[in-house]
């Protein structure tokens, strides 16, 4: 694709510049085919194949951008964006970044219910997500809003108890604290501005959503190819959870036959024990770089 200057058509996506997200979101990028140099020393940084410039930028900064079309999308948190309380659109939820907001005490201690947190301090990175929450239950609290680190409050008295991210639970438990309630499921999303676009952003946008939607659904995908005997392939037909009707070719063998699909990861170790049954051989497993469905 031919590049230009024009901001009208040129698409600017905002993404986190370093944290948990970044390197997952610069290889999805790098998957659906964007080129671009070293990303770590600009903020913003130029696309050599496509119309896009990427700007790198704090993801508290992201929702904001993208609500105000300073970027016209951007890849954040869902907490983030839940925080912000940004206007903006929500075009995918991209299965990573996963985790989730909880509150969570002492192990042990005086608070084991949602009840417990009754006039208790709570230190949170989320106080607009926080507050949300205890209003709805008719909960009162007292907040105490803390960047980074939240989960020693508690060791250092500054709080009672706690709402954080939470991933595996591992931070949690080597503080000694319990997750008791969740917020908010998170995962990295896809967001755009709700602010007028050019016919030819838009065009850009549904050619990038396509690139995406094909790279993840082959990232959640592989080509399986097997042998097994031609009186068997009814019964395998039933077993693979394929996209569509498996390609069936003949052997040299006039009794096999070979199969080829395309199955979700997933399936494919609850299926393969029955294909075995079923004389299935020779099964191969080969990523998918990209799918067009």
């Amino acid at each position: 694709m031919e590049r230009t200057a024009d901001s009208k058509t040129s698409l600017r996506i905002a993404i986190q510049k370093s944290g948990r997200l970044t390197d997952k979101t610069i290889e999805l990028l790098k998957g659906i085919g964007l080129r671009f140099d070293d990303y770590k020393r600009n903020l913003m940084v130029k696309c050599r194949n496509f119309d896009v410039e990427l700007l790198l930028i704090r993801d508290d900064d992201i929702p904001e951008y993208v609500q105000d079309g300073v970027c016209d999308l951007g890849f954040v948190g869902a907490n983030v964006r839940a925080e912000t309380g940004a206007d903006v659109s929500v075009l995918r939820g991209l299965d990573y970044g996963v985790c989730r907001l909880s509150l969570a005490a002492h192990k042990d201690g005086p608070i084991q219910t949602l009840e417990d947190f009754e006039g208790k301090t709570i230190a949170t990175s989320y106080p607009n997500l926080t507050q949300q929450f205890l209003e709805k239950h008719n909960i009162e609290a007292d907040l105490v809003t803390i960047s980074g680190a939240v989960e020693i409050a508690p060791r250092l008295e500054v709080a009672d108890a706690i709402c954080d991210l939470v991933s595996t639970g591992n931070t949690l438990k080597a503080n000694g604290l319990e997750e008791l309630e969740v917020i908010l499921e998170s995962e990295t999303q896809l967001i755009q501005t709700n602010k007028k676009l050019s016919p030819g952003k838009k065009k850009l946008i549904e050619k990038f959503l396509l690139r995406m939607d094909s790279h993840q659904q082959a990232e959640r995908s592989r080509y399986i190819m097997m042998n097994a005997p031609k009186a068997s392939v009814p019964e395998i037909k039933e077993i693979i959870p394929s996209l569509n009707s498996p390609t069936v070719m003949p052997l040299a063998d006039e009794e096999m036959v070979a199969i080829h699909t395309v199955i979700p990861i997933d399936q494919f170790w609850i299926v393969m024990e029955r294909l075995k049954k079923e004389g299935a051989t020779g099964i191969v497993i080969l990523p998918i770089e990209s799918m067009i469905l």
